[in-house]
């Protein structure tokens, strides 16, 4: 019996070629000094400055870098062999790291220090985000391109959730000036581990950074079900940021805790990690459609935070319910577009989709503190719930997305 006709590959399947190990231990060693950071940064600007206000400052410094420079670096990861992109984005992060270890620790960092390091972070997150995004297909046979997004992706959660975990440890016992130095020394590793990435080039002479972008443009917009997905992330992400990053928090200090509610956002990450196994496993033809309409899912613990006394055991499997069904999506949508956009114009439709998809985030977390102040958190978790729900119909409702088949 062939392969295609017996069992379908398993999730290990992919780790059999060289060039995605490499790549995902590439990826590894990255989003795990990145979780460390992101718990350091808050705490090392809080020990400079004293003021949450400051610190909010200069994590938004990074992302503002980051979203409006992804363009370039879409254009720089299909017009520059790609490896060469995210090897220097690791060294890029690994000096702007590393100096800002050395001022906090020798105690002579600034408020403009610190944002303007965060700054030359975010430009480096701009450029490794839409090389690394194509590099996958690249890695691995077309047939083991589901099997090798969701071992991605699970990879991407660990690392995450155990940079974080390592993260609050480091700055507990040491500080978060090494927290920040450790970052640095695992992005200068990860750009080591680059050094032994091998993969076919598809880069081409560039014709003008503005006739590439409008290139890569005309590409995003060519298929419907591309744009109107990333539409309907634009506004998904800015409401599960405003309620994960401000409004969660808010009634987590109100009613359940703050420990509870780190262990609901870990209970997410378990629901993603789950996803991934899933979708490595068995997707439908129509596993666009299919993963479009579980984003729905994702509103379940919004419906049962909108409580006087949200019941903590229904919240913990909302949670995880969304996480699960959220990764189902996530595998969906990386094949899709592997699949359909040229690898020579990959990375620029990548850098389209997540300056689409970030775009809004900073606007909802700013807005929903002051609705929420309004007409009260329940409405405001209700209001967030109906606007997910609505992209998420619209979406699923057009035909190209409902038509989209793997191949």
């Amino acid at each position: 019996m062939t392969r295609e006709r017996g069992a379908a590959p398993g999730i290990t399947t992919p780790l059999a070629h060289a060039p995605f190990r490499v790549l995902v231990t590439g990826r590894v060693l990255m989003l795990f000094g990145n979780g460390m950071a992101h718990v350091a940064l808050a705490f090392a600007v809080l020990d400079v400055t004293g003021s949450l206000a400051q610190v909010g400052l200069v994590v938004g410094a990074r992302s503002v870098a980051n979203v409006a420079l992804l363009l370039f670096g879409g254009v720089l990861a299909d017009r520059l062999p790609r490896t060469l992109v995210i090897r220097g984005a690791c060294l890029l992060a690994a000096l702007s790291q590393a100096l800002l270890a050395v001022f906090l620790l020798s105690g002579t960092a600034t408020l403009w220090l610190l944002v303007a390091l965060s700054v030359l972070n975010g430009a480096a997150a701009a450029a490794n985000l839409p090389a690394i995004a194509a590099l996958t297909p690249q890695t691995v046979p077309g047939s083991l391109l589901r099997q090798a997004n969701a071992l991605a992706g699970i990879a991407k959660q660990l690392g995450m959730f155990s940079g974080m975990s390592m993260g609050g440890v480091l700055v507990g016992l040491v500080g978060p000036g090494w927290a920040i130095g450790a970052d640095a020394a695992l992005f200068a590793a990860a750009g080591l581990v680059f050094l032994f990435l091998r993969v076919p080039s598809t880069a081409v002479p560039s014709r003008g950074v503005l006739r590439d972008l409008l290139d890569g443009w005309s590409e995003f917009v060519a298929r419907p079900w591309v744009w109107i997905v990333v539409l309907q992330f634009m506004v998904v992400n800015a409401g599960w940021s405003s309620v994960t990053a401000v409004l969660g928090p808010g009634i987590a200090d109100d009613t359940f805790g703050r420990t509870t509610w780190g262990l609901l956002m870990a209970a997410n990450s378990v629901g993603l990690l789950v996803g991934g196994v899933l979708a490595a496993r068995w997707q439908p033809q129509r596993a666009l459609f299919y993963g479009t309409a579980l984003v729905s899912l994702q509103t379940l613990p919004f419906f049962v935070m909108a409580g006087p006394s949200p019941l903590v055991p229904l919240l913990f499997a909302a949670m995880f319910a969304g996480g699960v069904a959220v990764e189902q999506f996530t595998v969906a949508w990386e094949v899709s577009v592997q699949e359909n956009v040229p690898p020579e114009r990959l990375s620029r439709v990548y850098s389209y989709d997540a300056l689409g998809s970030f775009v809004a985030m900073p606007v909802g977390q700013i807005a929903i503190g002051p609705v929420a102040e309004a007409i009260g958190p329940d409405r405001a978790l209700l209001i967030v719930a109906g606007l997910t729900l609505t992209a998420t119909f619209a979406a699923v409702a057009t035909p190209s997305v409902r038509s989209l088949r793997r191949r």
